[in-house]
């Protein structure tokens, strides 16, 4: 009896030994991170500074071009990222949007007969007005075709290119821009964003500059969205309230959801426990371990934010977000889940699939990130410049079986389901949430055979 007694204590010593070890390690990880994030916000300052003086220029020269000083949400997203990915600066038309008219694209709208693409619009001029005839007196911006006149985007880009270069070569020449401040070598003829390079201290960020036209609209009313469910009170209607129209092709533009998006991150950032610590975290694995640097296929930060808002209405439990370690595990259930079957859904548009065409490489990051999951205390390291753990830990038949479940109807994309994954790592207290995983699990293994 007393031999068992000290068995159990030395497991109990043990088990409490390898939590508080693997605490550590997610929090030693995370201290890294956060120990470069000042130094990210100053180098984006400088850069961010250099890139207002040029618009300045701009506008000087063509005062229909606006410079918004509010980039708040654009310093924060490069921040809390951990590559340097290239940052996307709207700049604003001196246009009422409200005048315009959102008219969905033709084949005829689009090079040479080509089908639309989806989610593409036309903006109908329907009415005259005094800033509408500063674009179409100075720039012929205007198409006019079956009686419809509409700004054409190709046009205004290409406008802003030539005010871009003349206003490169004047703060040169005024000794407002150091020499390598800035580099215009990426500015294609065919792109639908303007990419500039910037020395923010000893790297260089590229920001991608597209034009934008800003409309009020309705908030929207997203049908499993309950008032704000796992958000704060009314930051989904603050997010969605304006609607960005940001080129498509020469002759279309459309919905950007780049700046709802941050709106909502940044309020997930106000709410209690280290939810966009979890970002962070699994933000610097994929960029060290994941193979997040860009190519076909491969991970990205945009994929991430998508995963911790959907994680943020399916867990909307201050239970959830208690300790680093159970926070990145709701965001690694819903990113394993999306990987398995292949599909991550927008979370403004959820009929749009954020992995669309990139199928053929998403089961070898499916292995990556379950290996993480099954054994992050080999991954909780800094390699600094070395290649990471190329490994593989598999989890157990069932739960395979389970992320690969069909989505048909929809109970598959819910906090019971999530739950049942989750119980295998960690116990849920609430009791409507244990019950509910509960009966799911039971009507799953009713309705789809045990796999051998």
């Amino acid at each position: 009896m007393h031999g068992n007694t000290g068995s159990a204590r030395d497991y109990r010593e043990y088990t409490e030994y390898r939590e508080y070890r693997e605490y550590r390690e997610y929090r030693d990880y995370l201290g890294v991170i956060l120990s470069r994030e000042r130094q990210r916000v100053e180098h984006f300052q400088r850069a961010e500074d250099i890139l207002l003086t040029l618009l300045e220029n701009v506008h000087a020269r063509d005062p229909r071009f606006l410079v918004d000083y509010a980039r708040n949400l654009e310093a924060f997203e490069f921040a809390v990222g951990a590559s340097e990915d290239a940052v996307t600066l709207e700049v604003p038309l001196r246009i009422d949007g409200d005048t315009l008219r959102v008219l969905a694209c033709r084949s005829r709208d689009s090079p040479g007969g080509r089908p639309a693409e989806m989610n593409t619009c036309c903006l109908e001029v329907c009415s005259p007005g005094t800033d509408l005839e500063d674009w179409t007196g100075g720039v012929d911006v205007m198409e006019h075709g079956g009686g419809a006149r509409c700004l054409l985007p190709g046009k205004i880009l290409q406008h802003l290119k030539e005010l871009l270069v003349s206003a490169i070569v004047c703060c040169q020449r005024l000794f407002l821009l150091q020499p390598g401040d800035i580099s215009a070598e990426n500015l294609r003829e065919d792109a639908m964003e303007l990419s500039l390079l910037i020395r923010g201290s000893w790297k260089t960020i590229r920001f991608d500059i597209v034009p934008v036209v800003r409309r009020q609209q309705e908030p929207l009313q997203l049908q499993r969205l309950h008032r704000d469910r796992g958000f704060p009170e009314g930051s989904l209607r603050r997010a969605t309230e304006e609607a960005h129209f940001v080129p498509a092709s020469p002759h279309c533009w459309r919905s950007s959801t780049h700046l709802p998006i941050l709106k909502l991150l940044r309020g997930v950032d106000t709410l209690q426990g280290p939810r966009l610590d979890s970002l962070r975290l699994l933000d610097q694995l994929r960029d060290q371990d994941w193979g997040g640097h860009g190519g076909r296929g491969a991970l990205t930060f945009n994929h991430l934010k998508m995963v911790l808002l959907w994680s943020t209405e399916l867990f909307p439990s201050p239970e959830d977000w208690q300790d680093l370690e159970g926070s990145v595990y709701r965001l690694l259930v819903i990113l394993l889940r999306c990987l398995a079957t292949q599909h991550l859904p927008h979370f403004l548009n959820p009929e749009e699939n954020l992995f669309q065409g990139d199928a053929p490489d998403l089961a070898s990051l499916y292995h990556k990130v379950e290996s993480f999951a099954w054994d992050p205390q080999r991954f909780l390291c800094f390699h600094f410049g070395l290649h990471g753990f190329s490994g593989s830990c598999q989890a157990d038949t069932e739960t395979q079986a389970l992320l690969q479940l069909p989505t048909e109807d929809g109970s598959c994309w819910d906090t019971a389901y999530f739950d049942i994954l989750l119980s295998q790592v960690y116990r849920i207290q609430d009791s409507a949430r244990r019950s509910a995983a509960s009966q799911l699990l039971s009507r799953i293994r009713q309705e789809i055979p045990q796999q051998s």
